[in-house]
Formats: C-alpha cells, sequence, structure tokens
C-alpha cells in the first residue's frame, strides 16, 4: 500500500457508486463497501450552499458510527449539482432527470462533493467545486441520452464519463473526478495526513 499510516487500517466506504468504488480502487487502497443506508438527502434549508454536500457526507457518516475503531476509517462523500439558484440531486423519474438536463443544456453548473473521513478519533471534511460548462444539447440528444444511459442514479441526471460528457461538455474548471463523484486527488491527500 502506498500510504504507509494507512497500513492495518480497515477502510470502509459508504457508498452505493461504482464510480466512487472504481476512483478509491484506481488508488491501490484496499477498502471494504458498505452500503446498506438509504439516503434521504434532507438539509436545512437556510444552509449555504457549499455547506449541503458536507452535511449530507456528515449526515451519512452518523450512521455507521457503531463500525468504527481505531483501525478503522470510514469515508463518506456526498454530490450535488448547483444551476440556476437550485439544487439538483438525483432525478425522481425521466421527466425529472430530463428538466434537469434541459437547465443544464448551453448553461455553467457547479458540481459540489463534500467528502468525511471518520473513524472512532477523529473526523475531518472538506468540499471540491468543479465548474462545468454544456453546449446547447437538442431534444433528441438528451431524450438518446437518457433512454440509452438511464442516468437516475446521478446528481444533475448525468455522468461526465458518459456520452453526454462526450457531446456535450465544453470545458471544466477544477476537477474531472470530482464530476465523476469523488475529488480523488484531495482524498488522497487528506487520507495521507488522517
Amino acid at each position: 500500500m502506498i500510504l504507509e499510516n494507512l497500513k492495518g487500517k480497515r477502510i470502509l466506504l459508504a457508498s452505493k457508486s461504482p464510480r466512487r468504488h472504481y476512483l478509491l480502487k484506481e488508488l491501490g487502497i484496499e477498502f471494504e463497501v458498505v452500503d446498506n443506508y438509504q439516503d434521504d438527502e434532507l438539509y436545512p434549508e437556510e444552509l449555504p450552499i457549499e455547506e449541503i454536500p458536507v452535511f449530507l457526507a456528515k449526515k451519512k457518516a452518523d450512521k455507521y458510527k457503531k463500525l468504527l475503531d481505531k483501525n478503522c476509517i470510514l469515508i463518506t462523500a456526498d454530490t450535488i449539482v448547483w444551476c440556476n439558484n437550485r439544487v439538483m440531486n438525483k432525478p425522481d423519474n425521466y421527466d425529472e432527470a430530463y428538466q434537469m438536463l434541459y437547465c443544464l443544456s448551453d448553461n455553467k453548473h457547479t458540481v459540489i462533493t463534500g467528502v468525511c473521513l471518520r473513524s472512532a478519533e477523529k473526523e475531518t471534511a472538506f468540499i471540491a467545486t468543479t465548474d462545468v460548462y454544456f453546449t446547447k444539447l437538442s431534444d433528441k440528444e438528451i431524450e438518446y441520452y437518457l433512454r440509452k444511459f438511464k442516468p437516475f442514479d446521478k446528481a444533475g441526471a448525468y455522468g461526465i464519463q458518459e456520452w453526454i460528457g462526450y457531446i456535450g461538455i465544453e470545458k471544466i474548471n477544477g476537477s474531472y473526478f470530482n464530476v465523476m463523484g469523488l475529488p480523488i486527488q484531495k482524498v488522497y491527500k487528506e487520507l495521507k495526513k488522517f
């Protein structure tokens, strides 16, 4: 293992996201997935936008307190999309996903991921933000993407690593991996210090 400070530690990732699993695995870190928690993604309405993902990541971490001991590190994360002064989480259905992509089309939005690292003894939490610029998407392109890729498990109803990212994203400012769901460089940096 590349991170000496993690030797002998049990790393838990509380996420159902295959993208988060993939990114953490690519770091060369051995981990177990714990994903039996159903997240309601509710947060206080008065929270500033940049605090919402950290609030949700910590809320997820709270559900796993019983699993933690001094040799265990839990990783939780939550990603939101902020566009036109509104939060876009995972869409509930096709129509909601269509409306999200229609809103993102020919527009800039911000992807914010909050990450919480927690052990029995300490906790650290942080965010990463990335601005994403979409080109104008046609109705046909949005419909094709939704039918073929069914992105209903993704904040903002899209995956940057999928077809819609290939044809629709003009540029990004910030971490590409953050848009995938986990700012992996920041996670590595924080694990190194944890």
